[in-house]
């Protein structure tokens, strides 16, 4: 068993807030106690370690305990390119970052098309100490031609669908695909570019496609799509949820869908909220990613949509690539970066700090949201619900660098970041301990 005394819980669930001990035994929370409760049953053992009973106690000292992150839209690489990142070194930087529970992509090789990959990726997952679940692709091969076999896939374990990375423009498979989904209770997830408009993609089509004289990547693109996997999704009554939004008139027509239909989601990136075109002048392919980053109109619509609820969750996009590929030209390297260790700090920085969200609000979209939509049992901090929680002071400061990643393409290395991470724990067991206890 496990005591830990003395935190701050929040619980987006419940919406409850306050000082609480709570007590794990196994991989479930047995009881959550007002601080202080099981003072009088702690014992001093003979090499002076406390312990409640027969439980470990670690004294948080009013840090943060929160439900384990979650995030559902990451890349490890694993299989195929596994020099970039692995589900081992992806689920370690994923622990050091708070996350208890990820979703991987399928745009691996081979792609998780087919029930053996499937089972590769959960097989080497539940290997790591967190969950780490993945969806398949929509299509063979994510080629956006023949759709896989949706339902088979799904009673395999895949959680999910999507080709992330490559937008699917046959309006007809995606109507198919979205009736298939829903009949087993999935989500489909869209990256939304459409690629005939795009000249050079991973630059926004304005100010800085125009400093490296190059076409970019036009607003038009994601508006597009969205607009019309939206209408659809609408009238197949199915889960959709919009990847990484960047476009402040995506965002509207979220905002208008939701009014029609309670099955229309969204994710926004930290990278979305926080940089706008002006870092790929200044940072170059360590700020190249699909979808681009915007203008600065862009940046607040996708804040304003957090707040008011358009936008569900906050998703990294974690993308790891090596230092050679991301020393290319611009327009030969490699788009994405990676988030999973940056993420929490960024999103206290600059949503908690600036007064945008709450951290209560901030912690429901990176954990309760996303769970929800995955129909995760993750989240939440109740008696009998999963030990899978994060421990952080908000208050500490850390310099973002050293990544238990294998990858460090972010435009954030060296940034002094608010949040540092104490403890994950993840199935009552300690997964990451930043204490150097």
């Amino acid at each position: 068993m496990l005591l830990l005394e003395n935190g701050y819980l929040i619980d987006p669930a419940s919406c409850t807030e306050g000082y609480r001990d709570i007590l794990i035994d196994g991989d479930r929370i047995a009881r959550i106690m007002p601080r202080g409760t099981m003072r009088s049953e702690v014992t001093k053992c003979a090499g002076g370690a406390e312990t409640a009973g027969n439980a470990k106690i670690i004294d948080l000292n009013g840090q943060y305990v929160v439900p384990g992150l979650v995030d559902v839209h990451v890349h490890f690489r694993d299989p195929g390119f596994t020099y970039k990142e692995d589900i081992y070194t992806g689920a370690r930087a994923a622990a050091r970052g708070g996350f208890t529970s990820v979703v991987l992509m399928a745009n691996t090789k081979p792609a998780v098309d087919n029930t053996e990959t499937l089972r590769y990726v959960i097989d080497k997952g539940a290997e790591t100490g967190i969950h780490v679940y993945t969806c398949a692709g929509v299509t063979k091969g994510l080629g956006g031609r023949e759709l896989t076999d949706m339902e088979t896939l799904s009673a395999q374990g895949a959680v999910g669908f999507t080709d992330d990375g490559i937008p699917l423009t046959d309006e007809k498979l995606l109507r198919e695909a979205l009736r298939r989904a829903a009949a087993c209770h999935r989500p489909i997830s869209l990256h939304e570019e459409d690629p005939a408009l795009i000249v050079n993609n991973g630059v926004h089509a304005g100010r800085a496609a125009a400093y490296f004289g190059i076409g970019g990547s036009p607003r038009e693109a994601e508006i597009s799509m969205v607009e019309r996997d939206l209408r659809i999704a609408v009238e197949e009554e199915a889960d959709l949820s919009i990847q990484h939004i960047s476009t402040r008139e995506a965002v509207e027509l979220v905002r208008r869908a939701k009014k029609k239909s309670a099955h229309i989601f969204a994710e926004a990136t930290p990278h979305h909220f926080t940089l706008t075109e002006e870092a790929v002048i200044e940072h170059g392919t360590l700020a190249k990613m699909n979808p681009p980053l915007r203008e600065e109109a862009d940046r607040l619509a996708i804040i304003e949509g957090l707040k008011d609820g358009t936008i569900d969750m906050i998703a990294t996009d974690h993308a790891p690539h090596s230092a050679e590929e991301k020393a290319k030209p611009l327009t030969e390297a490699p788009s994405g970066i990676i988030g999973l260790e940056t993420s929490l700090s960024l999103g206290i920085r600059e949503l908690v700090g600036k007064g945008y969200l709450t951290m209560a609000e901030l912690i429901g979209k990176m954990s309760l949201a996303p769970a929800k939509l995955y129909h995760l049992d993750a989240g939440y901090l109740a008696e009998g619900g999963p030990a899978d929680l994060a421990v952080f002071d908000p208050h500490g400061e850390w310099v973002a660098d050293g990544f238990a990643s294998k990858a460090s393409n972010s435009p954030f290395v060296g940034d002094t970041m608010p949040g540092v991470v104490s403890y994950t724990i993840c199935g009552g067991r300690v997964v990451y301990d930043g204490t150097g206890s």
